[in-house]
């Protein structure tokens, strides 16, 4: 999207980002970018989806894996819901998903899985409407 000013610089990360995320969620960050948080979101896009989402080392799916379980034991209920409909959209399965949060139940504990569990079903149900 060409009216994406603070994303322009780097078209790289934006397409990474809309990939992933999709371009509803895109979208929405985009038309919440001020004057403010500018910087911040070009950050995000350069750093984070160019820099690193990018990297030959990993494909998408095992990010996508890495990303849930920061997620969950950090305990970052936001951006795991949003994380959770990127890790489909890199083909991980919803039993994948499932897999992943019940082994962040022993590493990250029982109670973070278990927001997890209610986020991801949360997720997982408003998209098979869709």
């Amino acid at each position: 999207m060409n009216d994406e000013p603070a994303l322009q610089g780097d078209a790289a990360g934006n397409r990474v980002r809309r990939e992933v995320m999709g371009d509803e969620y895109v979208d929405h960050a985009t038309e919440r970018i001020t004057d403010f948080n500018r910087e911040f979101q070009a950050l995000i896009t350069r750093y984070a989806w160019n820099e690193i989402w990018t990297r030959p080392g990993l494909d998408r799916r095992t990010r996508s894996v890495i990303t849930l379980t920061a997620l969950v034991s950090l305990g970052h209920e936001e951006e795991l819901a949003v994380h959770v409909r990127g890790a489909l959209r890199n083909g991980l399965t919803r039993d994948e998903i499932k897999e992943v949060l019940l082994q962040c139940a022993v590493y990250c504990g029982v109670p973070a899985a278990n927001t997890a569990f209610r986020i991801a079903s949360r997720v997982l149900e408003s998209m098979e409407g869709e």
